[in-house]
């Protein structure tokens, strides 16, 4: 067991840092903790230095991607950044810092932990009142700067605009919906930081943008900090030197007792994911097999039946793909992609007028409810469009189906030469689970993959499933 604090270098399972770090504004902070009491382990203080390190510019090294700390519970993450962050409002006027959690309980305790200061002897004097309405909780201090809190359950941080410094507590539990709905809230400040504070996720947590964040720290994409903290992926688990090695606050501030606690009451798999900060193994196998998909691809295909089209985008905005797909009378189903086109350069417009050009002879549009593709909807709801609007379950239900017909031989597409951007996407594309049924999604390899081709088809072969318009059905005429 390690007896004296180890350093963060010496106890991360991973640590990727920024490249360019010339300074740190941590020294600033360190001293202003000491100064009113507030002490730091070691492991502690390389995180904030990571955190608030600087390049040659004097922009936040880690500014681009943000700062991700991967952990067991009862770390202390909190307490590290949560007075880090009631320090940087001291330092610094108007500083707005936004403090989200999943769940309404978890925001609230971080709030009291932090409004507790109101009463510290020195740090105290700073704070100028504390808000405690439930979903406005706010402590607001004598220079303008405030940390807000609220829960992402609740609808938390939509709406907000020009905050400096945004926390995301419990980010194994962060959709990329709603990473999407709030980072563009620090777009306007003019040296952001954003955080990732989150353990392992469990089976059936929406995890997709903590995955997606520690696939593309491991990839070694700059611009991000990444730390994790774990014990061996095979340790033993009820190896003390292990306890230690992924809970630095063990046995000092986590006492043996919690943690034998949850050795006690959890299953295994729970332990490691909870005490010992290890991450699941995940099946990163693509989610279609190639060969299979070759033996499905064709050079004419039956282009008799009903028509459907469905419209996707990556979560960056950067292209937009209009999947199409034809499913014949014996209900097998030819899909792809029709119109794939690069956004910076073209735009969106031209999406709605292709689909409204063809809707008088089209069954079924579709657009997923979280995809970006949702800003067309005003657009061709006015060009008379009536598009299909699913879900997360008709998401796994779309998904399923065509790894179903996949397997059947009845689902066919255009060969890989014909269609490359469908081809990449399913080169890339992996599986997420949705729920806790069984059901599957399509997810990226990482923050560089674009698999809005693959989705875009799925759910167009989806939307003919479940329409109910016929545009080839003759129409009796009452007299």
């Amino acid at each position: 067991m390690m007896t004296s604090e180890p350093r963060l270098s010496e106890i991360a399972s991973h640590l990727i840092q920024p490249s360019g770090i010339v300074s740190s504004d941590f020294g600033k902070v360190n001293r202003i903790a000491t100064a009113c009491g507030i002490s730091f382990d070691t492991w502690q203080k390389g995180v904030l230095y990571l955190l608030l390190s600087k390049k040659e510019n004097g922009r936040y090294a880690c500014g681009e991607g943000g700062l991700v700390l991967s952990s067991c519970r009862q770390i202390g993450k909190t307490f590290t950044l949560g007075t880090t962050a009631f320090i940087l409002c001291i330092m610094h006027e108007r500083l707005t810092v936004v403090w989200t959690a999943h769940h309404s309980r978890t925001s609230d305790e971080t709030f009291n932990d932090l409004a507790a200061l109101e009463r510290h002897p020195q740090l105290g004097k700073y704070i100028e009142r504390v808000r405690r309405a439930n979903g406005q909780q706010e402590i607001r201090f004598t220079n303008g700067s405030r940390i807000m809190f609220g829960a992402r359950e609740r609808g938390f941080g939509r709406g907000l605009h020009s905050v400096d410094i945004e926390v995301f507590d419990e980010a194994q539990i962060l959709t990329q919906s709603a990473l999407d709905n709030m980072v563009a809230i620090v777009n306007t400040s003019p040296n952001p930081l954003v955080v990732f504070l989150g353990n392992p996720p469990k089976p059936g947590d929406q995890c997709e943008a903590f995955e997606d964040k520690r696939a593309t720290a491991l990839a070694g994409t700059d611009g991000m900090a990444y730390i994790e903290l774990s014990a061996d992926p095979k340790a033993d688990l009820d190896d003390r030197a292990q306890w230690a090695r992924a809970n630095p606050s063990y046995p000092r501030r986590t006492s043996e007792a919690a943690i034998l606690r949850m050795r006690n009451l959890l299953t295994d798999d729970s332990f490691r994911r909870e005490a010992l900060g290890i991450w699941d193994e995940r099946d990163v196998a693509h989610a279609i097999d190639r060969a299979l998909w070759q033996t499905t691809a064709v050079n004419e295909p039956d282009t008799h039946g009903l028509i459907g089209y469905a419209i996707d985008m990556p979560p960056d905005r950067s292209s937009l793909c209009i999947g199409g797909a034809i499913k014949h009378p014996d209900g097998s189903t030819h899909i792809e992609v029709r119109a794939f086109e690069d956004v910076k350069a073209k735009g969106t417009r031209w999406a709605v007028d292709w689909i409204a050009e063809r809707w008088p002879k089209t069954a079924a549009v579709v657009i997923d409810a979280q995809s970006p593709a949702m800003s067309l909807l005003p657009d061709l709801k006015a060009a008379h469009v009536r598009p299909i609007i699913t879900n997360a379950a008709d998401m796994g239900r779309a998904c399923g189906r065509i790894l179903d017909q996949l397997r059947d031989g009845t689902l066919t597409h255009l060969p890989d030469d014909d269609q490359p951007a469908l081809a990449l996407a399913v080169k890339d594309a992996i599986t997420r689970p949705i729920g806790s049924s069984g059901a599957v999604g399509w997810n990226k390899t990482g923050s560089d993959t674009d698999i809005s081709p693959l989705v875009a088809c799925t759910l167009a072969a989806y939307g003919l499933t479940v329409t109910k318009r016929n545009p080839d059905r003759k129409q009796k005429v009452m007299i």
